[in-house]
């Protein structure tokens, strides 16, 4: 699909495909939405990524989200290196844990204790299991084209990967395991409320993005939020903002301090580990003093709070805190929204520029895009044909029509600009 050298990244892929499946660790890498061979990467240095035959690409990845200060930033790995001095793992508490854990506590409005884990994924399992054990209910509601990662109650009408590869529903995910799992349509107040009426009493909670990553961007209406908040406080169950991506991305405070509205429980990963495997459930008190040992729900983890991810983690949010780079990043996004979206209107593609704050999606669709039903309309052929002609002028964007961009802080207004020019270019060739 590509004119440049990938010969020692096409030998390393072929070697990968006789030892793991697709020869990947995450189908989120495999190329499926864009067609050919994944490209090895080297290294990432600031807003770079250097693949294994020593092309340059500027990265608007960034690690799927966590790399909001740029790769490999020195204060970090500082405070990785300082870590692994003093070992990896002890299977006891440690001070960073409280370090951290007072960190998320500050700054995000929801949450009064957090317990640390090992990936989003394990955090939104947790997340509901708390929800069902607190309430006493079975079901839960989750919205079509959103991922919550791969829990077997949740991998249903999922987004991200699952939606890429055409395979909502898993092999192996059992009736019983979804039964009491309702998945509604993304910003549809009607059927949220009407579903409500017909289950309120039987529902645990709501889970849901609240602001949508794994089906491109897509933002929720005033009215869904309003909604959501109003319809669980009235019928007893958990509002469950799964801010795996938003958290400390689109604000500090995550989706919930820019919208202000506050959940009942929250799920946090990708930037609060910067980069290393660390996530987080957290919310109010009572509702969080119900897990093991201070309650019956049970959940445990080996290497959760491990000392390495902490410090990685601790040391991205203090900088977060300390030189805030919210301004910035929202700049030049707001920049290379609207120098992209000119692009394609001056090729005259039809498409949707979706943001909120640092996270976008261009969309080859000729509707807004709402929830999963609309989204799923894009022309994903377009889209692989311009991701191969970005990846030839040294940009690399998310290998998914159903992905969000992300900018990191070390794009600079000449990186922003080099972009434009070169999807400007692209886009005239389609």
């Amino acid at each position: 699909m590509s004119a440049l050298d990938h010969s020692h990244s096409h030998a390393l892929f072929a070697r990968a495909l006789e030892l793991m499946p697709g020869g990947v660790n995450s189908p989120a890498r495999a190329f499926g939405g864009v067609g050919g061979e994944p490209i090895v990467m080297a290294r990432g240095e600031g807003q770079y990524l250097f693949d294994v035959d020593g092309q340059r690409y500027l990265d608007y990845i960034g690690s799927w989200g966590p790399m909001i200060l740029g790769h490999a930033h020195p204060e970090v790995r500082a405070a990785v290196h300082a870590a692994v001095d003093r070992g990896t793992s002890f299977g006891a508490p440690t001070a960073a844990e409280n370090e951290l854990a007072e960190l998320i506590i500050e700054a995000v409005p929801s949450v009064e204790k957090v317990r640390l884990v090992n990936s989003g994924t394990e955090a939104t399992m947790s997340a509901i299991r708390l929800a069902r054990g607190y309430t006493g209910r079975d079901r839960i509601i989750k919205f079509a084209g959103c991922y919550h990662g791969h829990v077997d109650s949740l991998l249903v009408a999922a987004g991200s990967a699952a939606a890429t590869l055409g395979a909502p529903d898993s092999p192996g995910v059992t009736r019983g395991t979804t039964q009491d799992t309702l998945v509604l349509r993304y910003n549809d107040v009607e059927q949220l409320e009407a579903t409500f009426a017909q289950h309120g009493a039987t529902l645990a909670g709501v889970i849901l993005e609240p602001v949508v990553g794994n089906m491109g961007l897509v933002k929720p209406s005033d009215a869904f939020l309003e909604a959501l908040r109003r319809l669980t406080t009235k019928h007893g169950s958990l509002l469950i903002f799964d801010e795996v991506m938003t958290g400390f991305r689109v604000a500090f405070g995550g989706a919930q301090a820019l919208f202000g509205l506050t959940p009942d429980l929250t799920t946090l990963g990708k930037i609060v580990g910067g980069g290393l495997p660390l996530a987080a459930y957290g919310g109010r008190r009572e509702i969080m003093d119900q897990v093991l040992p201070a309650g019956k729900v049970f959940q445990a983890g080996t290497l959760s709070g491990n000392p390495i991810a902490t410090a990685a983690g601790a040391a991205t949010l203090k900088l977060l805190k300390s030189d805030p780079p919210y301004s910035r990043l929202e700049e030049n996004s707001a920049r290379l929204a609207a120098g992209l979206s000119a692009a394609a209107q001056a090729a005259g593609i039809p498409h949707q520029l979706q943001r909120v704050g640092s996270m976008l999606t261009l969309f080859f669709n000729d509707a807004p895009v709402t929830n999963w039903d609309t989204a799923s309309k894009s022309n994903t052929a377009r889209y692989g044909r311009f991701f191969w002609g970005l990846i030839e002028r040294g940009v690399y964007f998310p290998c998914s029509q159903y992905e969000a961009m992300f900018v990191s802080d070390k794009h600079t207004r000449e990186d922003i600009d080099q972009t434009i020019a070169a999807a400007r270019e692209v886009l005239a060739r389609l």
